[in-house]
């Protein structure tokens, strides 16, 4: 009896069956009730996926939030505006580990709104990346980052968003998954990850570079060291 009533525990673990354990924290790695949850948060202690907690500064979601109105930048701004900033976030993050996909919600609510999803190949470079994160600053404000216990996004996201016909906005409680730009994806995700040699653009993009002054700063004042001396080659003694 106590084997069956393991694996019925071990089979709705994270459901809305399990009255323990919260199942939107476990399939999207937030809660909009937060520490107020009855149920439990099971925070991983390793992890493919880490999360940046609200990084991203929507500047239509800004206007909207602010006074419910449009904003005045154009769909077409606003598209440039998101892929620079994930081209700038992916090539920054990359550097820690090969990245499997990224992803960034476009939700307002407090616990999802701004939200990057990065997923690593492997878990160690996740681990390595979340603990230089939060040391590190992004555009003026500092960067939160955690172990998330998503790694499967087709549970995690909104599927009547995807098909234009989710009725809750920018409020539900599912991702809602904000796409770049196909030259963008290509660009990015059709590199071969092995080769670690300068990859070349195009010279005529369909969408503008980032600045060449990254918005990446050091949350610590430490000095880097100062470079080794070159070593002198002597003459062998005769």
């Amino acid at each position: 009896m106590a084997g069956a009533g393991a694996e019925y525990l071990a089979s709705i673990f994270g459901t809305e069956k399990d009255k323990v354990n919260c199942s939107f924290y476990f399939k999207i790695g937030a809660c909009r009730h937060g520490d107020r949850c009855s149920r439990i948060h099971n925070k991983p202690t390793f992890s493919q996926t880490v999360l940046l907690q609200n990084l991203y500064q929507s500047p239509q979601s800004a206007a909207q939030v602010t006074d419910g109105s449009g904003s005045a930048i154009s769909d077409v701004e606003a598209q440039e505006h998101y892929d620079r900033f994930f081209e700038d976030v992916f090539l920054e993050l990359e550097k820690y580990g090969e990245i499997e996909e990224m992803n960034v919600c476009d939700n307002l609510g407090d616990h999802l709104v701004g939200n990057v999803y990065i997923k690593y190949r492997r878990e160690e470079d996740a681990e390595k990346a979340c603990k230089v994160l939060n040391t590190r600053w992004y555009d003026g404000q500092a960067i939160y980052s955690e172990l998330s216990p998503v790694t499967d996004f087709r549970e995690a996201c909104c599927r009547q968003y995807e098909m234009g016909e989710c009725t809750r906005g920018g409020f539900c409680n599912f991702m809602h998954m904000r796409p770049i730009s196909r030259e963008l994806r290509r660009e990015l995700y059709g590199r071969v990850r092995r080769n670690k040699r300068p990859v070349y653009r195009s010279p005529s993009p369909p969408y503008k570079r980032r600045s060449t002054s990254p918005p990446y700063k050091r949350r610590s004042n430490s000095r880097s060291p100062p470079p080794r001396r070159k070593s002198r080659s002597r003459s062998p003694r005769r």
